[in-house]
């Protein structure tokens, strides 16, 4: 079959793989370039309730940034590992391109972290092979 020119070449029963990254173009051709082969975006999530009655303490504490420092490593450390547990299911070596997007929300109560990259594999030969963890 010759390779197909636009996307309307590519036949309706086509059951290929999509792939979705978080990558800009030069971003992309340098993982290629290297000999990684980028998997997918994985996504880690977290909402922490900082707590209704503690939300004094919390802001007099805050002040010092103690407690909301201790809140944001609890979610933070929750999202990122959600987010390599995604990595895993897919067998990738590393995650790359990670964007960590961090809110408070409802009158400060609530903290949110959302951590998002790309999962790559290394599937290159010879002596180029993936960083150890």
């Amino acid at each position: 079959m010759d390779r197909p020119r636009s996307a309307m070449d590519i036949q309706s029963d086509y059951r290929g793989r999509a792939l979705i990254m978080d990558l800009n173009s030069q971003d992309l051709w340098l993982v290629l370039d290297k000999r990684y082969q980028p998997l997918g975006t994985v996504m880690g999530h977290c909402v922490y309730s900082m707590g209704m009655v503690d939300h004094l303490i919390v802001d007099i504490k805050g002040l010092l940034h103690g407690e909301v420092r201790r809140h944001l490593a609890i979610a933070r450390d929750l999202a990122h590992s959600r987010m390599k547990f995604q990595a895993d299911q897919l067998g990738a070596d590393g995650i790359i391109g990670v964007d960590v997007k961090i809110e408070l929300t409802h009158h400060n109560e609530w903290l949110e972290v959302t951590i998002l990259g790309t999962a790559v594999r290394h599937v290159g030969q010879g002596l180029k092979t993936p960083p150890v963890e």
